[in-house]
């Protein structure tokens, strides 16, 4: 394989071997990848995100009791006959597009070993080139995409990008925390340290990593001896650290997303998410909108 091949961003990494524990009992034999966002379950937002990335090479890191997302990206003959037969055209489309996005594959994670193990378990998929790594709790909206711009930061650079958004100093806690210079693009920021998870104290800045990650093939060299960490989980932040701190590497970048993101993680954020994506839909938008401004003063 050609140098220029090896940099080309052509394939995506999607863990979902998460047990969904914040959303039990419905994620109890329900992966909560496959709770409904409106009318599409949460992952298939990620995969089409992917697909407009130009990523039609797909790797889902799965688990135990997460066979129905093989059998939503698959073809069911029975329901697709009866929807031909009624002449449900519109239905029909809707129920062959998930089938018919992209080249999909499934390996399983087996022990829950945390990101950096999931991602790990791509290393044979993968090979050695550039990879996309997309979470499924973090929805992006389609008119403000970033990973275009990641792909097009990691093959100019040949670096690892992750995906940074400013966040209350507060909420820092949350989430992995980047310290980072700048660059002479106002979008991008050269990653200098992380810390996963940092007191608001501790924080080297309010920039917070988000789901998306563009990584170079080294990273799996460095997960392989990862130590781990936070949570007795092998963390994908303590590996892309190392990588920010190798003077003899290609570093570590971050693309600063100022779009609109839906975070599915948690119960409120999830119906907040629901809520504002059904606002933007052109056939529900007008009467929920219409529904929510009289719903609203009745609240105490």
């Amino acid at each position: 394989m050609s140098d220029e091949a090896q940099r080309t961003v052509r394939k995506a990494v999607i863990p979902v071997a998460g047990l969904g524990t914040r959303f039990l009992p419905a994620t109890k034999a329900t992966p909560k990848e496959m709770l409904p966002v409106v009318d599409k379950p949460a992952i298939q937002y990620v995969i089409e995100e992917a697909v407009d990335a130009g990523l039609q090479d797909v790797l889902m890191i799965t688990g135990r009791n997460k066979r129905p997302l093989e059998d939503h990206f698959d073809r069911v003959d029975g329901l697709e006959a009866a929807l031909a037969q009624k002449g449900d055209d519109k239905k029909l489309a809707a129920v062959r597009h998930p089938s018919e996005l992209a080249d999909i594959h499934y390996v399983r994670q087996g022990d829950p070993k945390g990101l950096g193990h999931a991602v790990l378990k791509g290393r044979q998929h993968v090979g050695n080139e550039p990879f996309a790594v997309l979470l499924g709790d973090d929805l992006i909206d389609e008119r403000s995409p970033i990973l275009p711009k990641m792909i097009e930061v990691a093959e100019k650079t040949g670096g690892s990008v992750v995906a940074l958004m400013e966040v209350p100093p507060e909420a820092i806690h949350l989430y992995g925390c980047a310290a980072v210079e700048s660059t002479a693009d106002d979008e991008v920021v050269k990653v200098t340290d992380l810390v996963e998870k940092p007191t608001t104290e501790d924080a080297p800045s309010n920039l917070a990593i988000i789901g998306r990650y563009v990584l170079a093939p080294e990273i799996f060299d460095v997960l392989e001896t990862t130590k781990p960490g936070r949570g007795n989980e092998i963390q994908l932040t303590d590996a892309l650290q190392e990588l920010a701190g190798d003077d003899e590497g290609h570093g570590v970048y971050g693309v600063v997303f100022k779009g609109a993101r839906y975070d599915t993680g948690d119960k409120l954020d999830y119906l907040k998410a629901v809520v504002q994506i059904a606002c933007d839909r052109e056939d529900l938008g007008g009467d929920l909108k219409a529904w929510l401004r009289e719903f609203v003063p009745t609240l105490d």
